[in-house]
């Protein structure tokens, strides 16, 4: 009787995953679960060069990186602590990583510099100016100010993320920050706000019943999309709206556990790429990445960790950034290290071990497979991260890396 039963179960367990097969088939939902640990990838990019440059504060902190028209690059973030010290701060270098201008703005010691867009004449950045939201416009050639607007959207507020429009600029952040000290998130509520092209505020609109941290905006066609965490950081967070920002769709992506939504990018098809790091399903923060189409209906996920094959309970791998790549699939920025210092190991006779801190970069392709991974680390004792990727025109990639300066890694052509 008893292996009558067994037999049975199997049997309707077999039938159980067959059916569950068809309907991920069906659907077009594909999870995938590779083993992302623990294996050597030839194919995978080599370091070119570095260049780092330090701000006026003891330390400053990049937090976007983007691949300028003249073939140099620009890194915004601050310099300085937050909430007595902190300084925004931008860094424009040519094609090699030297120096061509820095500048530093502030009022107060609480100032954000959050992202920063290209436009035919001039460097747009956005982030907060004295815990008010805040877009500065400069000259290419010097950084000069051509404008700049601060804006009390309310309460500890910022802009995040920036995109220009015909009629002129709509940002995204967040407003009424209950932890203004986190610049990851701030536990408030997430905004939109339209502006005239003088950065002057048009009108604003609340998304706090549809997102709590907005991170990024994209448009597509006549729609745009917003990503970011939702309330209680609890899941990926996905908007459509029109382009006077009216709900169309609103979407959550995730487990059971916290996910933190924090980088996207659209691929040439429109499919939409979303990253960050996630508890849900995993030993301690992995890398959490998914495919979305424009109707927000998920294609595929993956999630990665722990590439130097530590005691994954230990091991934080934490994304930040993402960029669509020529094939159809995308490239992952992260750190990967202890956050606990309290789990030591070496690897071999590198001198290696846990609690130094390396950039972490995986490449997916269009169906969320592997291609492959890899870390860079800065030497022995040194913790390098990533904080933000750029594609560069030879095929390459461009990080902005975290070690107490504004750091650039340029990595070689991969695509």
């Amino acid at each position: 009787m008893f292996f009558s039963k067994l037999f049975l179960s199997l049997v309707n367990l077999n039938v159980l995953i067959y059916a569950l097969s068809l309907i991920l088939l069906i659907t077009g939902c594909k999870k995938v679960n590779n083993d992302c640990n623990l294996k050597d990838y030839p194919n995978a990019p080599n370091k070119e060069w570095t260049s780092e440059i330090a701000g006026s504060q003891s330390e400053a902190h990049g937090h976007y990186i983007l691949t300028c028209s003249d073939g140099g690059f620009i890194q915004i973030g601050e310099t300085g602590t937050l909430p007595n010290s902190a300084k925004i701060m931008v860094v424009k270098t040519d094609e090699t990583g030297k120096l061509l201008w820095k500048k530093e703005f502030s009022d107060g010691g609480h100032n954000l510099g959050n992202s920063v867009i290209e436009t035919k004449n001039a460097y747009i950045i956005c982030g907060a100016i004295n815990e008010n939201s805040a877009i500065i416009k400069l000259n290419k050639n010097s950084g000069a100010v051509i404008f700049n607007q601060t804006i009390d959207n309310g309460g500890n507020d910022a802009f995040e993320n920036i995109i220009c429009t015909s009629g002129g600029i709509i940002a995204v952040g967040y407003v009424n920050a209950n932890d203004p000290n986190n610049t990851f998130f701030t536990e408030g509520e997430g905004y939109l706000t339209v502006l005239d092209s003088n950065g002057s505020k048009i009108k604003g609109l609340n998304l706090n019943n549809h997102i709590a941290h907005a991170y990024r905006i994209r448009k597509i066609e006549n729609n745009l999309f917003i990503s970011g965490l939702t309330k209680n950081a609890s899941d990926y967070g996905l908007l459509k709206t029109n382009l006077e920002g009216n709900i169309i769709w609103s979407k959550r992506y995730g487990g059971a556990l916290e996910d933190h939504c924090f980088g996207m990018d659209v691929s040439d098809d429109g499919s939409i790429f979303l990253t960050g790091h996630t508890k849900s399903g995993t030993q301690n923060w992995d890398t959490y990445t998914t495919k979305i189409d424009t109707s927000g209906n998920q294609l595929w996920e993956i999630k990665c960790g722990n590439p130097r094959g530590f005691n994954p309970k230990f091991i934080h791998d934490e994304a930040w950034d993402i960029k669509s790549t020529n094939d159809g699939g995308c490239i992952v920025i992260a750190g990967t290290g202890d956050e606990y210092n309290r789990y030591k190991r070496r690897c071999g006779n590198s001198g290696d071990n846990s609690n130094t801190w390396h950039i972490y970069l995986i490449k997916l392709d269009q169906n969320g497979n592997l291609d492959w991974q890899k870390t860079y680390g800065g030497g022995k004792g040194t913790d390098w991260a990533g904080e933000a990727i750029d594609l560069t025109p030879d095929g390459g990639a461009i990080i902005a890396l975290d070690n107490g300066k504004f750091g650039f890694v340029k990595i070689s052509p991969f695509q």
